[in-house]
């Protein structure tokens, strides 16, 4: 099918969805989340056919987020039952006015339509996006990346599997067959065939969406992501913190990408910092950290002269941008400048410094004391997560399930009606 009869085969679902009943909505949320584990020998073949094609073109780091496991597909399938257990936000009553004239207002939740995602290598985003569409009543149209292709298409035929078990439109689901640019454009300009697009990807990605796109967008993340070593911080605390931040899954996009050290501690923390994450990692076999240094920081440790561009870098791998500040201030001065509003963290036990870096840091998520990787939907308790949200208006941070709806106000009267010339006759107009 054309990207245009995937559209519209997906508006035919706007309907049965929006009506769907919380009970149909969460069975087929287990449906979706028994077919895929069913089809698991399918989709991790074609899991296997992408990582093939991939192999060679891509980094190791990148080859993590395309592949899939028996893990990875049972967890995916936790996260869609994990959906099915949170309340259902459509018809949610958001707030309720009732005027002096007897009118009951009623801001009520009500689902988006049609929700556009535009990803890349990830497959498990299809069923994230898929289970938190479904579950906030709108049809949920993909557009991966051509290296996760076969996988995503797997998987989509898993889950559509699912919903015909529940007697719930499959294009309710749909994976877009063209993987150039052009079937991205046409999804940035499907005015009237999109009500909100998501893109979920690197820098490139994201700005041409919001350069281009005519139908709403949000903006989510590129995470060039700080961590903030003040001068008061517990240094081993601090130590485990950048370490997780850094090395447990670097190609994520909450991953840490830049440590600013206050400058009476680095003397003591940053040879702390390459022992752990280059010598005791060199040691073990495992891949060390690859350090950029500022002339502060090279002073102190060896490591890679930071380039102009290194603060400004997403790297999605196994390097680290790292500067010593003078104070508290210049930390916040930093991240103001080279953030891109993902997640930042300050390791202190002043908790002035803490409140104070938690006011003035502005980004989706802040963090006192604790690894900015927990900015993710199921760590957020919202099941899973649609995107990461940097922007302010409508949503902010992990996108859950309130964040999938709009709302309209239903006004309730008894006959109420509204000044007008009518009203100033003696005797009403029949």
């Amino acid at each position: 099918m054309t990207t245009q009869e995937i559209l519209q085969a997906a508006q035919t679902a706007r309907l049965p969805l929006a009506m769907a009943d919380t009970h149909t909505k969460n069975e087929a949320l287990e449906a979706m989340a028994v077919a895929l584990i069913a089809a698991q020998e399918e989709i991790l073949a074609a899991n296997k056919q992408d990582l093939e094609a991939a192999r060679g073109r891509v980094s190791d780091v990148m080859l993590d987020r395309l592949a899939l496991t028996p893990s990875r597909l049972t967890d995916m399938a936790k996260g869609m039952r994990e959906v099915a257990a949170l309340p259902d936000p459509v018809g949610a009553v958001l707030r309720k006015i009732v005027r002096p004239n007897g009118l009951v207002i009623e801001k009520t939740a009500v689902p988006m339509g049609v929700i556009a995602i535009i990803y890349e290598s990830r497959p498990n985003v299809t069923s994230d996006a898929a289970a938190l569409a479904l579950k906030a009543g709108s049809a949920c149209v993909l557009r991966c990346g051509r290296d996760a292709w076969a996988s995503c298409h797997a998987i989509v035929q898993a889950l559509r599997a699912g919903l015909r078990k529940v007697h719930l439109p499959e294009h309710a689901i749909s994976l877009i067959e063209d993987t150039s640019h052009a079937s991205a454009n046409e999804l940035m300009t499907a005015d009237g065939l999109v009500d909100l697009l998501i893109p979920r990807g690197g820098a490139g990605l994201i700005r041409a969406c919001v350069e281009n796109a005519t139908v709403p967008c949000i903006q989510t993340g590129t995470g060039i992501c700080h961590v903030y070593v003040d001068a008061d911080a517990d240094l081993d605390m601090a130590l485990r913190i950048v370490e997780n931040a850094k090395t447990s899954r670097p190609s994520v996009c909450n991953a840490e990408e830049a440590l600013l050290v206050h400058r009476d501690v680095a003397a003591t923390f940053l040879p702390m910092l390459k022992k752990c994450l280059v010598d005791d990692r060199t040691a073990a076999g495992l891949t060390p950290v690859e350090l950029h240094l500022d002339s502060t920081a090279a002073a102190i440790i060896d490591g890679v002269p930071a380039g102009p561009a290194d603060f400004d870098t997403e790297y999605l791998d196994y390097k680290l941008s790292v500067a010593v500040v003078d104070s508290l201030e210049d930390a916040i001065a930093h991240i103001a400048k080279h953030s891109t509003h993902h997640s930042e963290a300050i390791i202190t036990n002043d908790k002035v410094a803490a409140q104070r870096f938690a006011t003035c840091v502005d980004s989706a998520a802040v963090y006192i004391n604790a690894s900015t990787r927990f900015t993710d939907g199921g760590e957020f308790g919202l099941g899973c997560e649609m995107g990461i949200s940097t922007q302010k208006l409508h949503a902010r941070g992990p996108m859950g399930l309130a964040e999938l709806c709009t709302y309209k106000y239903i006004v309730h009267g008894n006959g109420q009606t509204r000044g007008g010339a009518a009203s100033l006759l003696q005797t009403p107009c029949h």
